[in-house]
């Protein structure tokens, strides 16, 4: 395990499990790298077919660890974060992805899911996309492949009021595979990873290049990331930070 992330190897599945339940596996730079790391080693190692991520506890993860937002958004670390390379990373990942989501799924708990293959949520689960309530923007290119995924007025609601999508909205809407009990979850997301090792890498990999498009994929996380940093060093920003760290609701009238 490298700082709340295990990574284990059976059967040619690459398991990552955010095991930081203390803190609702809210993801901090060390926890992105070691994502990034693991997801990169997967693709060069052929015995690794398919990549399974969950989390423990009672949420698959809360998001970015706010405290590292609001170090960037006081210019006290660098905007350039690891949470950035982890996207350019799993976005480019060619293996196929499952994902195994419990609870809450916020940020980009939920954004990683536009880029998984399969996604199985247990019947709790619930996504959450607040960019907008904290100033910033979406990320992950889910600014259009959310939209594309399950319409404008759908998605703009998850991005601009921070409307959850309980777990079966979002299965009637293309966002999950199945919705099953949680004591089932994992299980079943298994026993998908295991069916996929057992078919040809060679034209899984194919078909998931053509079910993507990966230049403008690319370009949107690009666009979205000069945006998001350039957000985070906002008066907006600062103000949204403030509020969630003092426990009251932001005041954004005079602040633009």
């Amino acid at each position: 395990m490298t700082e709340h992330v295990k990574t284990e190897i059976t059967n040619g599945i690459l398991t990552l499990t955010l095991q930081r339940p203390e803190k609702k596996n809210a993801l901090t730079g060390a926890m992105y790298d070691a994502l990034s790391d693991a997801l990169r080693k997967a693709e060069a190692d052929a015995s690794v077919r398919v990549v399974l991520i969950q989390g423990d506890g009672d949420s698959f993860t809360a998001g970015n660890d706010l405290a590292d937002f609001a170090s960037q958004a006081r210019g006290e670390v660098p905007v350039d974060s690891p949470a950035h390379r982890f996207i350019e990373t799993i976005s480019k990942a060619g293996k196929p992805l499952v994902a195994a989501v419990q609870g809450n799924a916020v940020g980009v708990g939920t954004t990683i899911l536009l880029h998984c293959d399969l996604v199985y949520l247990a019947d709790n689960a619930r996504l959450i996309t607040p960019f907008v309530n904290l100033a910033l923007v979406p990320e992950a290119a889910s600014s259009w492949l959310l939209p594309l995924r399950i319409g404008h007025a759908r998605a703009y609601a998850m991005f601009a009021l921070g409307e959850p999508m309980e777990a079966s909205a979002a299965l009637a809407c293309g966002l999950a595979n199945a919705v099953v009990p949680q004591a089932e979850l994992r299980k079943r997301a298994l026993d998908a990873a295991t069916t996929l090792t057992k078919r040809p890498a060679g034209a899984l990999g194919q078909t998931k290049k053509l079910m993507r498009d990966h230049q403008r994929i690319a370009a949107q996380i690009a666009e979205e990331s000069q945006l998001f940093k350039e957000r985070l060093k906002t008066p907006e920003a600062r103000e949204a930070f403030a509020a969630f760290a003092e426990r009251r609701p932001p005041d954004f009238s005079k602040v633009g």
